[in-house]
């Protein structure tokens, strides 16, 4: 990558303070990475909720922080903070980090989760491709949802892009040509590319008349999609939970409107008529082409861990009979 831009770049390790021991961490070596960044393209607030939904779990351990202060533009996205009656409290200011976690296995992962930077996308970049390559991370992965022209009675689509053919590959219903308003995730997309590092974006179509409203079913999606690509058990019931009240309220607004009814009804028809003669592959479905349950996921996430112990046992046991590692003879 060229940095030759008329004058030195700043270091891009001073937007960050990380924790030095977990940096350290052998267990923190070769992990997937999840990024989410809210502010743009972030259709039924999809990222929002999955960072919600993955931090909490209470597992996480912050393995760097970045500086908001350089990054955020107050004016334009101010904190939150509560009046009560006579008092301040509450004041919730941004944080954009890079957590370590554990899955519903007890798998480690990472995720970069936070709001877009709006100042200083690249040395914020070149900062994670020094982060990624610290932590020999094995596979980036990254999502966000945009409003699309497709019905929400229908399973919701998912365009594929990144440098991992076998993730994605025959996965994207919509294959465009198009100039698009760049996102920090591409960004970081392409230079994490130039590292040579496995990177994977995830694109969710939401209903465009549902993008402005908290959609769980583009979270549960998104989830499916990051989980299956990184082998992690990722957690979604109260996401689904929730998604059946607002699929209940959505019934209810339908059955109330012709409009509403008749704009649902044209969308479905053109949703199938586009989808009939475009067969896809899933990376969540088995080989009868049904989706798994989650007994069944969990269960191949399993068989997939318990392979690659045995992988490292069998290479352990070569390493001892060549006597503790050394070059054979």
């Amino acid at each position: 990558m060229d940095h030759a831009r008329g004058g030195p770049l700043q270091d891009p390790a001073g937007l960050y303070a990380a924790a030095q021991e977990l940096l350290a961490d052998p267990d923190l070596q070769g992990l997937p990475m999840l990024m989410g960044f809210t502010g743009f393209a972030d259709a039924g607030h999809a990222v929002e909720q999955i960072t919600g939904e993955l931090l909490g779990e209470g597992t996480a351990r912050t393995v760097a922080e970045f500086d908001v202060d350089a990054l955020i533009d107050y004016r334009a996205r101010r904190p939150r903070i509560t009046f009560v009656e006579d008092h301040l409290e509450g004041y919730t200011p941004h944080r954009l980090a890079l957590y370590a976690l554990v899955d519903g296995l007890g798998q480690p992962y990472l995720l970069l989760a936070g709001p877009e930077p709006d100042f200083q996308w690249e040395r914020f970049s070149r900062a994670v491709v020094e982060l990624v390559e610290k932590l020999d991370v094995r596979l980036v992965l990254w999502t966000h949802s945009i409003p699309m022209p497709v019905p929400h009675t229908r399973p919701l689509g998912v365009t594929v892009h990144g440098n991992r053919p076998d993730l994605v590959d025959g996965i994207s219903r919509w294959k465009p040509v198009v100039s698009v308003p760049a996102a920090i995730g591409h960004l970081l997309e392409l230079h994490l590319t130039e590292a040579r590092r496995s990177v994977v974006g995830f694109v969710v179509h939401t209903p465009h008349y549902l993008a402005e409203a908290e959609y769980p079913a583009a979270a549960v999606t998104a989830l499916e999609h990051l989980g299956a690509a990184a082998s992690l058990m990722l957690p979604t019931d109260r996401l689904r939970e929730a998604n059946r009240e607002v699929e209940r309220q959505i019934a209810e607004q339908v059955a109330g409107s012709d409009d509403v009814r008749e704009l649902v009804e044209g969308l479905e028809e053109r949703f199938d008529e586009r989808s009939a003669d475009a067969p896809r592959r899933s990376l969540l479905a088995a080989m009868s082409g049904e989706l798994p349950d989650a007994e069944v996921l969990g269960a191949a996430v399993e068989a997939y861990l318990a392979s690659q112990e045995e992988t490292k046992d069998t290479e352990a046991n070569d390493d001892d009979a060549r006597g503790g590692g050394a070059p054979a003879d």
